[in-house]
């Protein structure tokens, strides 16, 4: 008897597959060629000013001492805030995937409700935020004062960064809730029930049996996480604007400096200088998520 397949031919499966190379192509490797080559120009994105081949000069700019001071900053801002969003978000929503995963009554609900955040979007949340830290009455200023405390919140630059990290990590935390869920929904119950006949306490089947498990989920968790905050910026915009110098990070540093500069004038924008440092972001996002990948998969291979 013959066996049907929904592509019983290869040139079917050889034109999908073509077909969505040369889109990524085009939407994807094409933009990021075109960012490079601008990275080498002093492309100021204004009409009848001329377009200058400069070479590395953007990327020694970017290093210089006379811009070292913003560089940094942004540099130190990005890594520490990928860094705790990242592990703050996967430890809450591996437990509260552990949770949502017992029989609860309205389990549904509940998952529906973290998911929530993740439809919002950016401006919502960033609105939400505002509110909930606004100096003039919001919710948290109106707790503090019954300690007799004040704070400016996001204008404070010790704990601005870290407001932002918490709204970051309440936005997206659905979607890694979602992957621990599908992780632990894929572990055979017959393996619990064993651990539980060789007297394998709450810690143990934990530790030696659902975290193995969960590797994969792990992994793909960590790598979303880290790309996600290192690419971040629109977050950090909405709540503390652009030129938050406690709070500005690369990504929102290149939207400065390619749309209006420091001074918020087209004057001062500089798209090849704004390339150049998307392009430091770039290779900061892929040493970061390609170190992360070597150590999640030496984990994998350990447990």
């Amino acid at each position: 008897m013959s066996q049907s397949f929904p592509f019983p031919r290869r040139g079917p499966v050889r034109l999908t597959f073509g077909i969505g190379l040369v889109v990524l192509a085009l939407f994807g490797l094409v933009p990021a060629v075109g960012v490079l080559v601008v990275s080498f120009t002093d492309l100021r994105g204004l009409p009848y000013l001329p377009v200058n081949w400069v070479g590395i000069q953007n990327y020694l700019d970017f290093f210089s001492p006379a811009k070292w001071s913003d560089s940094a900053n942004a540099l130190s801002n990005t890594i520490v805030f990928a860094f705790f969003s990242t592990i703050f978000q996967i430890a809450l929503a591996l437990g509260i995937a552990i949770l949502l995963n017992k029989p609860l009554r309205g389990r549904n609900f509940y998952r529906a409700v973290v998911f929530m955040p993740t439809v919002l979007g950016v401006t919502v949340t960033g609105l939400v935020f505002s509110l909930l830290f606004n100096v003039s009455g919001g919710p948290a200023t109106s707790v503090l004062s019954w300690f007799g405390g004040e704070s400016a919140f996001f204008g404070d630059p010790k704990i601005a960064l870290a407001l932002v990290i918490v709204a970051q990590i309440w936005m997206v935390l659905g979607v890694s809730v979602v992957i621990f869920l599908s992780g632990l929904q894929a572990i055979p119950e017959e393996l619990h029930e064993a651990a539980n006949i060789d007297g394998a306490s709450g810690w143990q089947r934990f530790r030696f049996l659902t975290i193995p498990m969960l590797a994969p989920s792990i992994t793909a968790n960590v790598l979303l996480g880290i790309v996600n905050a290192l690419q971040s910026y629109q977050l950090t915009y909405v709540l503390t604007g652009p030129n938050n110098h406690s709070t500005q990070v690369l990504s929102l540093l290149v939207y400065v400096q390619g749309f209006g500069g420091k001074s918020g004038t087209t004057l001062s924008q500089s798209q090849g200088y704004a390339a150049s440092i998307s392009m430091v972001q770039f290779v900061l996002v892929g040493a970061v998520s390609l170190i992360a990948l070597w150590f999640l998969r030496r984990r994998e291979a350990k447990l």
